[in-house]
């Protein structure tokens, strides 16, 4: 049986007003550099051919970073079954699957867009979590496939990776007359200064407003995860137990997942204002939100059918 994933229209209403926010400020970004004189199309074809191998090769840049490797047909069948269950119900592709090799109870999901899916789970996912959480925890990273977050987020991360190579590379733009084809204003170094200070005010404001949107899609994922399965407390027991394994592996196991970290499903386990400067919500937040999945869908049931 199929199941439409509802929109939370908050939750999208938030993630529509910051990425309205992030356009603004990438317009005022690229006005600022086009009117001061930059070589702005020779950073442009750099920083985009980096950003068209992230988009085009995403999936194996990611599992050759991770050490994942596909799992071949009846290798995992439980775990397949679960996936291929989860993706009719979404009426999506079946993505591929992905096992990564590491004590860390972990999962995530890369490739452009559906046809191209990877979903990737840890072989301490699969020990730790019982198959009910197994379950929700495919079907959040299920959603990130529905809604293309790969492809959202690269495209959301474009001017702030020029903004951030202009303030990582000032020094050596600033010898070579402010920039690739700068004019005589960036040889004088007038213009240079204000590209340097808008690009690192562009480089911190995008920071905030992508780790946000970033969050924001992780609330849409758990949002996903529970109407896929109709079990929202599975969702929240695997993340309790997922926070709690995480204390509890060596941080030399936990650094092999750094290279998806943004990908992957692990909270963030205390709310404080640290949670600002994350992508994913604090566990407190995370379970909150699921507790109002449940008491949402329970509503939904109790109601009458006409």
């Amino acid at each position: 049986m199929r199941r439409r994933l509802h929109t939370d229209w908050q939750l999208q209403v938030r993630m529509t007003f910051t990425m309205l926010m992030l356009a603004l400020l990438y317009l005022f970004f690229a006005n600022v550099l086009l009117h001061s004189g930059v070589g702005l199309p020779a950073i442009g074809v750099l920083v985009g051919s980096l950003a068209l191998t992230q988009y085009y090769f995403s999936d194996r840049l990611v599992l050759a970073a991770t050490g994942a490797r596909l799992v071949r047909p009846g290798e995992l069948p439980a775990v397949e079954d679960m996936l291929t269950r989860l993706s009719a119900i979404a009426d999506l592709p079946r993505p591929r699957l992905a096992v990564v090799d590491s004590p860390a109870p972990n999962a995530f999901a890369t490739g452009r867009n559906p046809s191209h899916a990877v979903v990737a789970v840890t072989t301490g996912l699969l020990r730790q979590l019982p198959p009910a959480e197994i379950e929700a925890v495919l079907g959040h990273e299920l959603t990130h496939v529905h809604h293309r977050d790969v492809a959202v987020m690269a495209m959301a991360t474009f001017f702030a990776t020029i903004a951030g190579w202009i303030v990582q590379n000032a020094f050596w733009l600033g010898m070579f007359g402010g920039g690739f084809g700068g004019g005589r204003r960036n040889r004088n170094g007038d213009s240079f200064g204000i590209i340097f200070l808008v690009s690192a005010l562009v480089a911190v404001v995008s920071f905030f407003l992508i780790s946000a949107l970033s969050r924001y899609r992780e609330y849409a994922a758990d949002r996903g995860s529970a109407l896929l399965t109709g079990q929202p407390g599975s969702l929240a027991s695997a993340l309790v137990r997922i926070s709690g394994a995480d204390q509890r592996i060596p941080s030399e196991d936990l650094r092999q997942m750094h290279p998806a970290a943004a990908l992957c499903i692990s909270p963030v386990r205390r709310a404080a204002f640290s949670e600002l400067l994350m992508t994913h919500p604090s566990l407190e937040h995370r379970l909150a939100h699921l507790r109002r999945i449940e008491q949402e869908l329970a509503g939904a049931g109790a109601r009458p059918r006409r």
